[in-house]
């Protein structure tokens, strides 16, 4: 099997618990060539980590670029970040994979779409939600029918920023406490929720939200709460608190209701779909493997570049899902409210 030479742009946390477990299950499609952070210790530690000689590293990514033989870039670095970077490795005519979402901002996400046509190339951008399991079931219970036509949801994502800013987590990073991007906190997370609703029903057509404020850097709000119509019709109200806590069992979770039965999930972590039938109130557990996101997406973009197959998230995709993360937080503001353009 032919194996894509593929390099790294920033080796911390996403990198080392998110991207290499799965690289190392296509250990057949992928092969590591060369690493590069700002941080040598963290880089060094990176290369020791899967075997690759430091003659491979670099504390500056250009000099990667220039000095080895690559098809594709691994981009993992923060959030404000990611457009710049993705032009630099576009314009030096390699393929990207980069973390979601794909910009900081609107101009920057719509700059975005023009490097694959620009500089002729694939990217993917990882947003593993629209590649978990759960969801991909999920899909295909209501593309099939399963609970009727499907009327509306409720999906409620509730974390806590401040007890994980301590400790070797992601919160603990001083880019996602002091943010160089609108949003915060609430862009990096719920731009996956958005991804998982957009992936399952659709385009969102308009939004009204409404934000409790607050004083810390790290979000605008600690409660966003919104009402969203999507263009067939479905309508849903979507949370996301980042100073809470769900404490009773079970939780709001994810919940969709149809005219002949309900899908939950209670947490995207649970392993089984619940699915309650309005017929005799039938009721079916579906089972999964959580957390899978990360290895289809990386088997998703081998498979296209080699079978010129679909990427199924590129930066039109990520857009769409990033726009609406804008617009919640826009209508939030204004307190009214508001169609995606």
């Amino acid at each position: 099997m032919t194996k894509l030479r593929l390099a790294v742009i920033g080796t911390g946390m996403a990198w080392e618990r998110l991207h290499l477990p799965a690289l190392k299950e296509l250990k057949d499609c992928y092969e590591i060539v060369a690493l590069s952070n700002t941080s040598e210790d963290r880089l060094i530690q990176a290369a020791d980590e899967i075997g690759l000689s430091h003659d491979h590293i670099y504390t500056n990514y250009h000099d990667m670029l220039n000095g080895e033989q690559i098809d594709v870039v691994n981009i993992a670095v923060p959030i404000e970040m990611n457009y710049f970077i993705s032009e630099e490795v576009a314009r030096a005519g390699f393929n990207i994979i980069c973390e979601k979402p794909l910009a900081p901002s609107m101009d920057q996400a719509e700059a975005y779409l023009k490097l694959q046509d620009k500089y002729n190339i694939k990217i993917m951008i990882a947003e593993n939600h629209r590649y978990n399991e759960e969801n991909i079931l999920i899909k295909k219970l209501i593309d099939e029918n399963r609970i009727g036509e499907v009327l509306y949801f409720v999906k409620n994502n509730v974390s806590n920023f401040e007890d994980a800013m301590v400790g070797d987590t992601f919160a603990a990073k001083e880019w996602r406490q002091h943010p160089e991007f609108k949003g915060g906190a609430i862009l990096d997370a719920s731009v996956h929720d958005v991804a998982t609703l957009e992936y399952i029903f659709g385009e969102v057509e308009s939004v009204s939200a409404f934000g409790r404020p607050q004083k810390e850097d790290y979000a605008p709000y600690s409660v966003i709460t919104s009402i969203m119509l999507f263009k067939n019709g479905v309508l849903g109200n979507y949370n996301y608190c980042v100073k809470g806590k769900e404490l009773q069992n079970p939780f709001v979770g994810f919940r969709i209701f149809g005219t002949e039965g309900t899908i939950y999930l209670e947490d995207r972590m649970c392993g089984a779909i619940n699915i309650m039938y309005k017929q005799d109130n039938k009721h079916e557990f579906v089972n999964y493997t959580p957390d899978r996101g990360y290895y289809n997406e990386f088997k998703n973009f081998y498979d296209a570049f080699m079978s010129n197959k679909t990427v199924e998230v590129t930066p039109e995709v990520e857009l769409m899902d990033a726009k609406v993360v804008f617009t919640l937080l826009k209508s939030a503001s204004k307190k009214k409210a508001m169609t995606i353009d």
